[in-house]
């Protein structure tokens, strides 16, 4: 038996009243997932400490990149997420053939899609770069580097789906091997392409789009030959990515597409959010990039631990075992709220010295501590939500944390965003209150509708 079919096996047989069988198991699906975002995390935040002190031009033409990079990846949640879910459900269950087809599936098609994807952002980065609001200096400062990181989305989305595949069935060590060794070319290559060294050109911005360029498609590759390597539970076949199955791909979409809508609606509203930041001027938008960077280590343990409450509970339901799956999911929580709690308490006591890793521009550090204090009193709620909107997703009810996320993006930080900024005109502390309140309406929101159990029942 591999070791991920060992691990479904065990997640689905433990005692719902083993509180150390539980734990045991929770961290050992959430610990190689919590280490690879961390450090994944951590190689991103240098990344940015490095564009940052390039000026604040360099780091608002990466800021502004990042939204609609993050928008047109969108369309790959709707695979993956459906992917995760029926290898998990399936692999809990013994019903290997439909993980292995729905694994084969899901590749195809993102190979599909990733040439539209990357078609698009290329063709239209400079209208894309002014859709955000960038001033005619940001632009030219960051369009070679927009096109590349749009280039590099066709490497990430091969790696994401097979991430998904391997998470799904329980191996979330691999993933975080090859991501963690990424990053940390990704940092070592960036820093000789940005600044020049060891004879390497002098390339500023457009150095780091390289550098993520040539370690996506390195690690895609190796996620590749991890894949077809037939040393692991799910194993794909010429049979599973020669056709289109209606059926399956149907089964896919269904769990998937509420999902991609999900985060369609998040990043368009972020988008929106980041316009009306603009109009505070490039030094907000600094600001307001690097604490997204910053926080950016904070949804680390969220998503880490929203991925274990993911599989477990596919997996128990998987062999019709709800009150296991919610007892998993309940330590989760309470573990990610621990972690959350820790990190909230840094970002408020420590927000100017954090903040002067990256520039020592007074005006953002001034600016970006009013933010940094105000998101980490809501990293409890944040998490919470991360994990039990995870969890919802396990069981195929993907539909609420979409209406959750409309009315929460939408309804709140757009809304509020625009009234705070442009009517009471309180800048900073303004913009990001109104995030404050989004996460904190999510949380309960998501909160209320695990806690009802209709996700017991669901059929996927």
């Amino acid at each position: 038996m591999s070791a991920d079919a060992a691990i479904s096996s065990e997640s689905a047989s433990i005692n719902p009243q083993d509180d150390k069988a539980l734990r045991r198991m929770i961290f050992k699906l959430a610990g190689p997932s919590l280490t690879e975002m961390l450090l994944m995390n951590a190689t991103q935040m240098v990344m940015m400490m490095l564009v940052g002190h390039l000026g604040a031009v360099a780091v608002a033409a990466v800021g502004l990149t990042s939204q609609p990079y993050s928008l047109l990846t969108v369309l790959f949640a709707a695979l993956n997420s459906g992917t995760t879910v029926i290898v998990a459900r399936s692999t809990g269950a013994g019903k290997m053939g439909d993980a292995n087809l729905a694994a084969g599936q899901s590749l195809m098609l993102g190979a599909v899609l990733s040439v539209l994807i990357v078609s698009i952002g290329v063709t239209f980065a400079e209208s894309l770069l002014q859709l955000m609001g960038a001033s005619d200096e940001v632009v030219k400062t960051g369009l070679t580097y927009a096109k590349m990181m749009f280039f590099s989305i066709g490497f990430s989305s091969i790696s994401s789906a097979i991430s998904a595949i391997l998470r799904g069935s329980g191996d979330t060590r691999t993933p975080m091997i090859i991501n963690v060794l990424a990053g940390c070319m990704n940092v070592t290559l960036g820093f000789l392409l940005i600044y020049g060294h060891l004879d390497f050109p002098q390339m500023g911005i457009t150095g780091a789009a390289m550098a993520t360029l040539l370690v996506q498609f390195g690690a895609m590759i190796c996620f590749i030959v991890v894949m077809f390597s037939g040393r692991f539970t799910v194993r794909i076949g010429w049979s599973e990515i020669s056709r289109l199955d209606r059926v399956m791909i149907s089964r896919m979409l269904r769990i998937g597409i509420p999902s991609s809508l999900e985060q369609l609606i998040m990043r368009l509203g972020i988008m929106t959010f980041v316009k009306i930041c603009a109009g505070l001027g490039t030094v907000a938008i600094a600001a307001s990039q690097i604490v997204t960077s910053i926080i950016g280590i904070s949804f680390m343990p969220g998503a880490a631990f929203a991925i274990a409450a993911s599989t477990l509970v596919g997996q128990t339901l998987g062999v019709s075992k709800p009150d296991l799956a919610e007892r998993y999911v309940w330590q989760v929580r309470k573990y990610g709220m621990m972690v959350a709690g820790f990190m909230g308490a840094l970002f408020i006591v420590f927000a100017p010295h954090i903040l002067r890793l990256y520039t020592n521009d007074e005006t953002i550090i001034r600016e970006g501590a009013w933010a940094l204090r105000i998101v980490g009193f809501i990293q409890v709620s944040q998490i919470s939500q991360f994990v039990l909107g995870g969890a919802l997703r396990g069981a195929g009810d993907t539909r609420y944390p979409l209406y959750s996320t409309f009315i929460g993006v939408w309804g709140i930080r757009v809304v509020l965003s625009y009234l705070f900024v442009y009517v009471f005109h309180w800048g900073m502390i303004g913009l990001w209150s109104a995030v404050a309140s989004d996460q904190f309406l999510r949380s309960n929101l998501i909160y209320l509708r695990f806690k009802r159990g209709a996700w017991k029942h669901l059929k996927v």
